[in-house]
């Protein structure tokens, strides 16, 4: 396709994609779900499970293959100022008082899933499709527990938003669990995927790297970027050097990210954590935060809807792996998560609603597949299984979250009477 009919189709793709967002993203408000979780249903309408199933020919016309690099470029975008707009949110107070219930939070939201992976692997690794001919009975266990570990951190961010945690002890436990949970799924994500391209040092690089550059944001980066906080006054527009200086620094971090192999979220997040707190950080958030969230975001959601094929779950065999996936799934981290909280302390019903709020895995999830289906270590069927995964959590989540809520007022009330 020539270079300037890539305008052409991307310019269609965006209409749509913001539209059928729109669209379903309000009726999921409708229902009691949040925004983002109609958006991340959009994005797999849009692909072949129904808009390509019903209007093949169309869909085609309008995703033609030789724009998808494109559009996922877009998507990596979006994704990573995201992430940098969470991170400009992030609470460090409250982690350092909650960091031992977040790290058991973490820890047990990492083993349970593991250990379901690798007691169904032996028998999942005989079913055809699911994994590439090549990958070995651990690499398809730690790719299984990375997936079924990880957390919607970016939409995990957007509920607490949407409810009004953001900044309280409840929002920021969560939110420091999800982001040990996903920091340690990467890592052993690039272990895989070093063990199957036979390269090492691509694990050495990422772990090492990864660690060296959040200890150096968290510790040093604040101190450096308060030069760019220094003079700004509250009652005026922010000045497009200080905009330029930002975007500069959130490309360079998200460059090191994806260089070293994790990904260009996590450089985006930590370098909205790294940002001195007050106008600048709030001004940025005024004006970018729309355009990311209503435009960029829903790219990520459809480019991942393009490569999913629910169709395919409706096979005897894979119907029935996809079974044991999502009882894996739902069972082993909410609960595990429930119980760490409660053992550390945290009261019955904060301990409830992290456990709901860990079971999310929206955007994260889809983040990880995308990465292993590209790499050729999983199969179009397990990429279809774990998106289906990703959705019925993510929409599991703020219904049990707001149930919890419920509980909780009604409890203090009667003990109030």
């Amino acid at each position: 396709m020539p270079t300037t009919q890539l305008s052409v189709f991307f310019f269609l793709q965006a209409a749509v994609i913001v539209l059928a967002s729109q669209f379903v993203g309000r009726l999921g408000q409708r229902l009691g779900q949040p925004q983002v979780v109609g958006e991340m249903i959009a994005g797999v309408l849009l692909g072949p499970s129904l808009f390509g199933l019903l209007l093949p020919q169309w869909q085609q016309a309008l995703f033609p293959k030789a724009t998808v690099g494109m559009l996922y470029v877009a998507a990596q975008l979006g994704v990573g100022l995201y992430m940098f707009l969470v991170g400009t949110e992030f609470r460090t107070e409250h982690f350092r008082t909650h960091a031992k219930s977040a790290m058991s939070v973490s820890l047990a939201g990492i083993v349970a899933p593991f250990a379901l992976a690798f007691a169904m692997m032996p028998w999942l690794h005989t079913i055809p499709g699911l994994f590439a001919d090549k990958v070995r009975l651990y690499e398809a266990s730690l790719f299984l527990g990375a997936a079924i570990a990880i957390t919607a951190f970016p939409m995990l961010a957007r509920i607490i938003h949407e409810r009004g945690l953001t900044g309280t002890a409840l929002g920021t436990l969560a939110l420091t669990a999800g982001a040990f949970d996903d920091a340690a799924a990467w890592c052993i994500l690039a272990i895989v995927l070093a063990s199957f391209g036979g390269s090492w040092m691509g694990a050495y690089a990422a772990i090492g790297g990864g660690a060296a550059f959040a200890l150096f944001m968290i510790f040093a980066g604040n101190k450096l970027l308060r030069r760019l906080a220094a003079g700004l006054n509250p009652d005026k527009p922010l000045p497009h050097s200080v905009l330029a200086a930002v975007l500069v620094l959130f490309s360079l971090c998200a460059f090191a990210m994806d260089a070293i192999g994790i990904h260009a979220v996590f450089g985006g997040f930590l370098l909205g954590i790294a940002l001195p707190r007050g106008p600048l950080t709030e001004k940025l958030r005024e004006m970018l935060q729309p355009f990311v969230v209503v435009f960029l975001l829903p790219m990520f959601f459809t480019y991942s809807g393009l490569n999913t094929r629910l169709d395919m779950l409706m096979d005897p065999g894979i119907a029935v792996a996809a079974a044991a996936i999502l009882f894996a799934s739902f069972g082993g981290k909410g609960i595990a998560c429930w119980a760490a909280a409660r053992l550390n302390g945290e009261p019955s019903g904060d301990a409830m609603a992290i456990g709901a709020l860990m079971n999310a895995r929206g955007l994260m999830e889809l983040i990880i597949i995308n990465i292993g289906l590209a790499a050729g270590v999983i199969l179009p069927r397990l990429f279809s299984i774990l998106v289906l995964m990703a959705v019925l959590s993510t929409l599991m989540a703020t219904p049990l979250f707001n149930w919890i809520v419920r509980r909780q007022a009604a409890m203090q009330s009667a003990i109030a009477r």
